[in-house]
């Protein structure tokens, strides 16, 4: 087990690579999320119809349940198509929307020739979820996690 000092940076890092031109791979990323998000990743009382990201800074990240009812996850920090785009997460350790609380997720989109490109993950700041840090991380870690939605991401922007 790795040992932490307090206050130390903790992130969870994941990259893929994606067959699809950069621009296809940011578009699907953010205005296609709905498409590939698992729907067993919500947090709100009504089942997940779609997540959504609107596609500017200042912009919410949310879900929207079957019912119509919505559920604020965070909201987009930066948007430079089709090059990166940086999401605060602002769900907390009881996976509940927290306006007060949030950590940050950055994507980048780097190409790597005209039909694939490098996607490159970082969800950061998670020391701010103090004692429950390393549950969290481990949860983001885990096949479930991060490395599990980006599998979903991968199969859409590639078009299968």
């Amino acid at each position: 087990m790795m040992t932490r000092r307090a206050g130390e940076p903790v992130s969870v890092k994941k990259e893929i690579v994606v067959e699809a031109p950069q621009e296809r791979a940011f578009r699907v990323f953010t205005e296609g999320i709905g498409r590939w998000w698992p729907r067993e990743h919500h947090i709100g009382k009504a089942e997940l119809k779609e997540v959504v990201l609107e596609p500017r800074v200042g912009g919410r990240w949310f879900e929207r349940g079957v019912d119509g009812s919505e559920c604020l996850w965070g909201k987009v920090l930066v948007y430079e198509p089709p090059r990166r785009v940086v999401l605060a997460w602002q769900i907390n350790a009881q996976w509940q929307y927290d306006e007060t609380f949030s950590t940050e997720v950055e994507v980048l989109f780097s190409p790597e020739g005209p039909k694939r490109t490098r996607v490159e993950l970082e969800h950061r700041d998670l020391e701010r979820f103090g004692d429950q840090q390393e549950t969290i991380r481990k949860a983001f870690e885990s096949g479930g996690g991060w490395a599990g939605i980006l599998a979903e991401y991968q199969k859409l922007a590639a078009g299968s």
